[in-house]
């Protein structure tokens, strides 16, 4: 079977964004490649964050993923594998500076930093994410990362120094890795549709995956849909996105029954968020049985994931042997 490898940040609580952007083609693939997943809490101290919060927030974004339907034996965190690291500092001598701080998320998250860090600091580590991310990727020799179109410019710098390692060594060791791009539905804010849903914006602005029914509902209830403005026959951007998230929710026939009366024009906006409110809080519900379950087995939980990250470890450990040979460096006695 062909390997994916793909990561997550422990950012708090996943929203439906997350989950039909990423995790449900995360749960997806694992029917048919050999995938290895990661909360990534090593990226996450790239920009300014709370010691005491780290950690929970990890063991968090476990359960969240658990809970969604990611296997516990795919499943590990990034810090317990050390071996991310020392690849990292390995790749980084075959990487360039330029291609470092040419990289777009670099200058857009060091213009984030110098607006809300009271000291302004931009961490070398923030210059050294793409690196760490080259490393997760080829540790485990993954022939493709299940990217969004803004990831493009990382993935291809990890070809480029997977490519700089075989020549600089004269090897054919690490394959280049390629982009899975998976259909994703692109749902946007209930409050602005005109921007895509993220916690970033604020509360009104995502629905969380394991929100209060009352809560999602509210929420719909409220969602921008006509502006005033729409030109006759056209769907404006906040009803299209109700539109999006039945159709994301696999109510097939739900969507049909909506569509039809809004081309006709007779299509009621309360009938609509009512639909879409129901096929939320059913699809909500099943995640959040999920992780109560999983929060009342919390111990045996967390040793399946400190097994399944112990597992993955030997993979990891097999590969910076390889390197370390290849590199000239010591060899390791295990």
């Amino acid at each position: 079977m062909k390997k994916i490898l793909s990561g997550i940040q422990p950012t708090g609580e996943l929203h439906l964004g997350n989950y039909f952007g990423a995790i449900k083609n995360w749960v997806d693939l694992q029917e048919s490649y050999e995938c290895t997943y990661s909360v990534v809490d090593y990226h996450s101290m790239t920009m300014p964050y709370k010691a005491e919060n780290l950690q929970n927030n990890s063991w968090r974004m476990v359960y969240q993923l658990l809970a969604c339907g990611v296997k516990a034996e795919n499943l590990f965190i990034q810090s317990l594998i050390p071996e991310h690291t020392e690849l990292t500092w390995i790749l980084s001598c075959v990487c360039s500076y330029g291609e470092l701080t040419r990289m777009t998320q670099f200058k857009d998250k060091s213009d984030q930093t110098k607006e809300t860090s009271k000291d302004s600091l931009v961490s070398a580590g923030l210059l050294f994410y793409p690196v760490l991310q080259a490393a997760d990727i080829l540790l485990y020799k993954a022939d493709y990362v299940p990217i969004g179109k803004d990831q493009e410019q990382h993935l291809e710098l990890s070809r480029n120094i997977a490519e700089r390692f075989n020549n600089n060594f004269e090897v054919d060791y690490f394959r280049s890795p390629e982009a899975l791009f998976t259909e994703t539905p692109k749902l946007l804010s209930l409050a602005n549709p005109e921007k895509k849903m993220s916690k970033s914006l604020g509360e009104k602005h995502f629905v969380s995956l394991f929100g209060d029914a009352n809560i999602i509902t509210k929420q719909v209830k409220s969602a921008v849909t006509d502006s005033g403005e729409a030109q006759s026959g056209v769907m404006s951007p906040g009803v299209k996105n109700l539109f999006e998230l039945l159709k994301a929710c696999n109510k097939t026939e739900a969507y049909k029954v909506n569509f039809e009366k809004w081309e006709s024009g007779s299509l009621q906006y309360g009938a609509l968020k009512g639909d879409v409110a129901e096929a939320l809080i059913e699809l909500t519900q099943k995640f959040k049985n999920n992780l109560q379950h999983i929060r009342e087995n919390e111990d045996s939980v967390k040793e399946q994931v400190f097994a399944s990250s112990a597992q993955i470890r030997k993979k990891a450990q097999q590969t910076i042997d390889e390197v370390r040979e290849i590199t000239g460096l010591a060899k390791l006695r295990r």
